[in-house]
């Protein structure tokens, strides 16, 4: 089981530029798992421009780290433009939604306790 979690992530005690995890995909949102654990997950995305996610919920506070581009985030109403380098703590239980202005690529941390 743990050789198949890391076929599905990243390979464990090794060296990675998190922005080089994945390459963009036209039309397309990639995602890729890092860390998936029940205390919590670490996941990679590339949003191609104009992709996004539709709004919904999460149980859990989320963070949200941009490595590359430029998005639109919307927490409960309140639009935020989010670039390289910044991040947004989405509080748990608020309604929120993600588009790309420029094709952006991101790491989504969730902690479940």
């Amino acid at each position: 089981m743990e050789q198949n979690r890391e076929q599905k992530g990243v390979a464990r005690a090794q060296v990675a530029r998190l922005v080089d995890l994945a390459g963009y995909q036209e039309g397309s949102v990639v995602s890729r798992t890092i860390i998936d654990r029940k205390t919590g997950t670490v996941t990679f995305f590339a949003f191609d421009e104009g992709q996004g996610l539709s709004e919904h919920t999460a149980p859990y506070d989320a963070l949200v780290y941009l490595l590359d581009g430029e998005a639109d985030i919307v927490i409960s109403g309140k639009a935020m433009r989010v670039k390289e380098g910044e991040m947004v703590v989405i509080p748990a239980k608020k309604s929120h939604a993600l588009k790309a202005v420029k094709r952006f690529k991101m790491i989504l941390t969730m902690i479940r306790s």
